[in-house]
């Protein structure tokens, strides 16, 4: 039947093995990504935490390639790998260096988190800002008085509901 449809039967088992000895939620991470079967094959080496830590910065970086996530693997500490995982590390990096890598990445990954968490409630403090400052604006008595005591106020005000689609 292969055959017939013209699929190479060695690629298609190769495809079926992919997944195996990799962490459930680190596919469920990476299932709707450009990924290649080379990129499995490392993250097999890795601990499944140490898997979906490594799916979770493919994602954020956005970069799945197969050369990304051996830098991940070398960057893993030894701990996290599975027996006989150890990565095979580049010669022009010293076992200090790695350590430093280690320690960037995870304060980068750190980082991260810590900007993510008030994007979500500054973007809605700015949307009703912005709301609020539309009503006030269409508003012709408090647009008047603006204009006769506080123009240059009145000028940024409308720059900022001039500006919906920057903010929303």
């Amino acid at each position: 039947m292969a055959r017939a449809l013209n699929i190479d039967i060695s690629t298609r088992r190769q495809k079926k093995r992919a997944l195996q000895g990799i962490y459930p939620e680190a596919v469920e991470v990476l299932k709707d990504k450009p990924i290649s079967l080379s990129v499995f094959s490392i993250l097999r080496r890795m601990m499944p935490l140490r898997q979906m830590e490594a799916a979770e910065m493919m994602v954020g970086m956005n970069r799945y390639s197969k050369g990304y996530v051996q830098a991940l693997l070398v960057a893993t500490p030894e701990d996290q790998l599975v027996q006989d995982g150890k990565p095979k590390a580049p010669k022009a990096l010293t076992r200090e260096q790695v350590v430093l890598m280690e320690h960037e990445t995870a304060q980068l990954d750190r980082e991260i988190k810590v900007a993510e968490q008030p994007y979500g409630p500054d973007h809605l403090r700015m949307v009703l800002a912005r709301t609020y400052l539309t009503k006030l604006v269409a508003n012709v008595r408090v647009e008047r008085w603006l204009q006769q005591h506080q123009p240059e106020m009145l000028t940024e005000f409308r720059k900022l509901v001039d500006g919906q689609t920057a903010v929303a």
